[in-house]
C-alpha cells in the first residue's frame, strides 16, 4: 500500500515488528505490533477541547476477544461483555504511562484504543498493546513529550529474563515486572515478586529501560518514516495578575496548612479560598461571567495551596509535621468481628481498612478464562473504597478500574507469601473495606490482608507490609517521603508503593508526574521504602505474632485423600447423584480436585468430615482376594446371595458357599437385611467378586 511503513529491532532474541498505514486509516494514528505469532492493535484519535472542563479527558481502552486465540466465549450470549479485571489492569499500565507526557494544559479529549488481534499463548499480549498504544500516539498530530517503550521482565532459574513466555511467567518466574519508559528515564512500573532483594529490582529495571531504549529508537524511525506534523498547542498563558492576586494569601494558606488532622485542615483551607473567591469575583454581575471568574480564582488557589505544601517539604516540614522517614501511628484490633474467619481492623493515622480472610472450598476456586489457557484461582483480594471513607457522597456503582487496580496490587502483594495448595487446600478470598482515607489505602489493604489471614490460621511463609512513598522535586531540591498523606500524592511528583517481608519484595507500583525517575532515585526510594516497612512489620507482630494454630469455629474443616483414579466416576455416580447423595448426608461439600484421584471433603462439623471421609475410602476401596468383611446381605437368587461388603460395592456369595455342608435353598442360611462375615475369594479381570461366607466360618489360625 502506498502509506504502509514498517520497522523492526530485535528484543530478547525475537523481532518486534511495529506497522502503519495499512488499517483504520481514518485514526489519527493507528499502529499494529508483532512480536513471535501475537499482534496487537492500537488506534489514537482526538476531538475539540470543551469550554467547561478543567481537566485532560483521556479514555484509554484494550479488550481481549477470543477470536484471538481462537475460541468462542463462554456464557448464554456469546459475545464479550463488560471488560475483564486483565482488561482493566492492562488499560491502567497504558493510562499511567502516557498521561504525565501529555503538555501541561491540554485540554483536548484524547481516546487510546487497542485490541489483541491473534495470540499464541506465550506472548504477553499487554506489553505488545502498551507499545502499540504508544507508536500510535508518536506517529500521531497529537501533541506528545516523546517515544515511549514497554517490556516484561522476568526471573528464572537464578538469571533475569527479557519476555518471558506467559506460562513460565505465571508458573516458574520469580518476578513479574511491567516497566515504560523513554529513552532518559522510567515512567511507570507495576510488579510482583517472591521476595526478591532490592538489589535484583534495582538491576531488573535497568534491564528493563535498556530493552526500553531500543523500542523507542524503533519508534522514531516509524515516526521519522510515517510520522504526521504535531498540532500547535501553546500551553495556556497564565494570568499573573490573578496568581498575584491569590498569591497574597500564601501566609494563610501556610498557617491554615498547619492545622491539625485532615478535614479540619481542608475546612481551614477552604475557608481561606471561599473568602478569596469573594473578594475577586465581587462586582461582576454577568452570571457567565462571574462563573468563569469563579472557577479560574479556584484553580489559581488550588495551585497555591499545593505549591505551599511542596515548599514546606522542601523545606524540612510535612503538613503533619512528621519527618520525611517517619511512619504514622499505627494500631490494629485483631479479631474485630468475632464471626469471620480472620479479621482485622488496621488504622494508619487517617487510613484504616477493615479487612477480612473468608476460607472456601475448591469449589469457590475463581475460573479465569480469556484468550489465555483457562485456570483456576484459589487466592484473590476484594478492595473496595466507599464515599463515605472520605467523607463524601458519590454515585454508588460497581467497583471501578481504581478499586480493580488496587485489589490486585494488593493482592499481589500477599501471593508470593501463601503456603502451597497441597499445604493449605483452602480457597482464600480477601475483602478490604476502607473505611477512612488519607493516603496508602491499597497499603494499608496488604498489612490488614495480611494480619487477618494469621489470624484466621493462614500458615504464611512470611509477614508483609506494603508502604507508599512519595516525591517532591524542584530543581536540585529533592525530598522522598514515606508513608504519603493523600495531599502529599496529590500535589507531589511520585506515588511509589512497595509491598514486601523482611527477606525482600512482593510488590512495587510506582506512578510519575514528572517525565522519569533515575536508577540513583529509585534506589534512595527502595532504600527508605525497606526500613519503613520493617518497621510497620514489628507493629503488626506486636500484635499478632505469628499464624493461629488452629482455623476458625466457623469455617469449614477440609480434608483431603487420595482415591484411585479409576474410581472418580463411581463415586461422583450416574449424573453425580452418589456425590450429591454423600454432601446431602454428611452435610458437606466433595470436590474431586484432580484426574489422579485427589478429592477435598470439607464441613463445619468435623466429625461428619471425618465420616464423610471414611465412607468415601470404604467404596473406593479395592477388594483384594482373602480380605475379610462384615457386609449386608441385599438380594438372594436360587445360586446365591449378593452381599454389600464396601458402600457400593457388592459381591456374590454362591450357595456353595454358604456353610458347611449341603444348602437346600440359600433363605435357608441367609435373608436380605442380614449381616454377616464373608471373604473375598476371586476378584476377575471385570471387578466382580466372588465371596465366601462358608470360609469365614472357619477357625482363624
Amino acid at each position: 500500500m502506498e502509506n504502509y511503513t514498517r520497522v523492526e529491532c530485535e528484543l530478547a532474541g525475537k523481532t518486534l515488528t511495529i506497522e502503519t498505514g495499512q488499517v483504520a486509516r481514518q485514526a489519527h494514528g493507528s499502529c499494529i505490533v508483532s512480536y513471535g505469532e501475537t499482534q496487537c492493535f492500537a488506534a489514537v484519535c482526538t476531538g475539540p477541547a470543551r469550554e467547561d472542563i478543567d481537566f485532560f479527558p483521556l479514555t484509554v481502552d484494550y479488550r481481549e476477544k477470543t477470536d484471538a486465540a481462537g475460541k468462542i466465549p463462554g456464557g448464554f450470549f456469546k459475545r464479550e461483555g463488560r471488560p475483564t479485571t486483565k482488561e482493566i489492569l492492562t488499560m491502567r499500565l497504558i493510562d499511567r504511562s502516557i498521561r504525565p507526557l501529555f503538555p501541561k494544559g491540554f485540554r483536548q479529549e484524547v481516546q487510546v484504543m487497542s485490541k489483541v488481534l491473534g495470540y499464541d499463548g506465550e506472548t504477553s499480549s499487554d506489553i505488545l498493546a502498551m507499545i502499540a498504544s504508544f507508536a500510535a500516539l508518536h506517529i500521531s498530530p497529537i501533541p506528545f513529550h516523546c517515544a515511549l517503550g514497554a517490556v516484561r521482565v522476568g526471573h528464572l532459574d537464578g538469571e533475569l529474563m527479557l519476555m518471558p513466555t506467559d506460562p513460565a511467567r505465571r508458573e516458574e518466574s520469580q518476578l513479574d515486572l511491567v516497566v515504560s519508559g523513554h529513552a532518559d528515564a522510567i515512567a511507570m512500573v507495576e510488579a510482583s515478586a517472591k521476595q526478591l532483594a532490592e538489589a535484583e529490582m534495582i538491576d531488573a529495571l535497568e534491564m528493563g529501560h535498556t530493552a526500553i531504549k531500543t523500542i523507542c529508537a524503533a519508534l522514531d524511525e516509524l515516526r521519522e518514516k510515517a510520522g504526521q506534523d504535531k498540532m500547535e498547542f501553546v500551553e495556556p498563558v497564565k494570568d499573573e495578575e490573578l496568581e498575584a492576586a491569590v498569591g497574597a494569601s500564601y501566609d494563610a494558606v501556610k498557617a491554615a496548612m498547619a492545622t491539625e488532622g485532615k478535614h479540619e485542615r481542608a475546612d481551614a483551607v477552604r475557608a481561606i479560598r471561599d473568602s478569596v473567591v469573594e473578594e475577586l469575583s465581587s462586582g461582576i454581575e454577568d452570571e457567565r461571567e462571574k462563573a468563569k471568574r469563579v472557577k479560574a480564582v479556584k484553580n489559581a488557589f488550588s495551585e497555591l495551596a499545593g505549591r505551599v505544601e511542596r515548599d514546606g517539604i522542601l523545606a524540612g516540614k510535612r503538613i503533619d509535621g512528621r519527618a520525611y522517614d517517619e511512619i504514622r501511628q499505627i494500631t490494629i484490633v485483631p479479631d474485630f468481628i468475632k464471626r469471620q474467619h480472620g479479621s482485622v481492623l488496621f488504622t494508619r493515622g487517617e487510613t484504616q481498612a477493615l479487612v477480612s480472610t473468608t476460607l472456601g472450598t475448591p469449589d469457590d476456586e475463581q475460573i479465569i478464562d480469556g484468550i489465555e489457557e483457562e485456570y483456576r484461582k484459589h487466592f484473590y483480594l476484594h478492595y473496595s473504597f466507599p464515599p463515605y471513607s472520605v467523607g463524601e457522597t458519590r454515585r454508588i456503582m460497581g467497583p471501578g478500574r481504581r478499586e480493580i487496580g488496587h485489589g490486585m496490587l494488593a493482592e499481589r502483594s500477599l501471593q508470593p507469601v501463601l503456603p502451597s495448595h497441597e499445604q493449605f487446600p483452602y480457597t482464600i478470598r480477601i475483602v478490604s473495606d476502607i473505611m477512612e482515607s488519607n493516603g496508602s489505602s491499597s497499603m494499608a489493604s496488604v498489612c490488614g490482608g495480611c494480619l487477618s489471614m494469621m489470624l484466621g490460621g493462614v500458615p504464611l511463609q512470611q509477614p508483609v507490609a506494603g508502604i507508599a512513598m512519595g516525591l517532591i522535586q524542584e530543581g536540585d531540591q529533592t525530598a522522598i517521603l514515606s508513608d504519603i498523606l493523600g495531599s502529599e500524592d496529590h500535589n507531589g511528583d511520585m506515588d511509589f508503593k512497595v509491598a514486601g517481608s523482611g527477606l525482600g519484595i512482593t510488590a512495587l507500583q510506582m506512578d510519575i508526574k514528572i517525565q522519569g525517575v533515575t536508577r540513583e532515585l529509585l534506589e534512595a526510594a527502595l532504600t527508605q521504602a525497606r526500613d519503613g516497612r520493617i518497621h510497620i512489620l514489628k507493629k503488626m507482630l506486636e500484635v499478632v505474632r505469628q499464624p493461629a494454630e488452629e482455623i476458625s469455629e466457623f469455617a469449614p474443616r477440609m480434608e483431603v485423600i487420595q482415591i484411585p483414579s479409576d474410581r472418580i466416576a463411581f463415586l461422583i455416580g450416574p449424573g453425580g447423584r452418589t456425590i450429591r447423595g454423600l454432601q446431602d448426608q454428611f452435610k458437606v461439600k466433595i470436590a474431586v480436585v484432580s484426574d489422579e484421584g485427589t478429592v477435598s471433603v470439607a464441613g463445619v462439623d468435623s466429625e461428619k468430615v471425618g465420616a464423610c471421609i471414611a465412607t468415601i475410602q470404604a467404596m473406593c476401596e479395592t477388594p483384594k482376594i482373602g480380605a475379610r468383611y462384615k457386609g449386608t446381605v441385599k438380594s438372594t437368587k436360587d445360586f446365591g446371595a449378593f452381599i454389600e461388603i464396601l458402600p457400593g460395592t457388592e459381591g456374590m456369595c454362591h450357595i456353595s458357599e454358604l456353610a458347611e455342608g449341603y444348602v437346600d435353598r440359600v433363605e435357608d442360611v441367609v435373608k436380605p437385611g442380614d449381616e454377616i462375615e464373608v471373604v473375598v475369594i476371586n476378584v476377575d479381570d471385570r471387578g466382580k467378586i466372588k465371596l465366601s461366607h462358608r470360609q469365614a466360618l472357619a477357625p482363624q489360625s
